[in-house]
């Protein structure tokens, strides 16, 4: 501001000198840390972080293996919800990551998971080396044991059908035969009738 005849008029920006500038700068900030302050979005931050943290552990806490899942697939589930505990500042240590993973696999993986428990440890344990331990017992033992399981299954049903269609075949046989003997009985009871009244006059 300048005074011109006892009245005080803004300066234009050509007359701002060093200590003009420093005031707007002052200005600025203060302005800035009031909006800030007032500011909703940022007033929010702590409850929207702690909101989504406690989404994120209630979808930790209820995290299991789908039932026919590959093992890349849940690996690849769980380390999404990991990922973003990690953006929120959150972590869990290596040892529950891996108990987590043990407790959430489907009934067949069970034998695996109690190997793991007692020989190695969950503490010796870490995450990648755990998903290269399953991903070898479900390329080597798990998925052939299913793949015979599926193929006995396919040869029962092929049996089952095989054996329906012959049976089928024989219901249509036996129709056929009883027709037959039906119009034979009736054509030797009608000659026989015959015989017995004599001959037609």
């Amino acid at each position: 501001m300048k005074k011109v005849d006892d009245k005080l008029i803004p300066k234009t920006e050509d007359e701002f000198d060093a200590e003009d500038i420093k005031k707007i700068e002052n200005y600025a900030k203060a302005i800035n840390m009031l909006y800030c302050a007032v500011n909703p979005k940022t007033e929010g931050t702590d409850q929207v972080r702690e909101a989504k943290i406690d989404f994120l552990t209630q979808e930790y806490e209820m995290f299991r293996m789908k039932e026919g899942e590959k093992i890349d697939d849940m690996f690849d589930r769980f380390s999404k919800i990991i990922n973003d505990f990690h953006a929120l500042k959150k972590t869990y240590a290596n040892k529950d990551l891996v108990r987590k993973i043990l407790r959430s696999l489907t009934p067949e993986w069970r034998s695996k998971a109690d190997a793991i428990y007692e020989s190695i440890g969950v503490s010796n344990v870490t995450i990648n080396g755990l998903r290269g331990n399953l991903k070898t017992y479900e390329s080597t033992i798990l998925t052939p044991s299913l793949d015979e399981q599926k193929k006995k299954g396919i040869a029962l049903k092929a049996t089952k059908e095989t054996v329906e269609e012959v049976s089928s075949d024989d219901d249509n046989e036996f129709g056929l035969v009883i027709k037959k003997f039906h119009k034979f009985m009736k054509k030797e009871f009608e000659r026989k009738g015959r015989k017995h009244d004599g001959p037609p006059k």
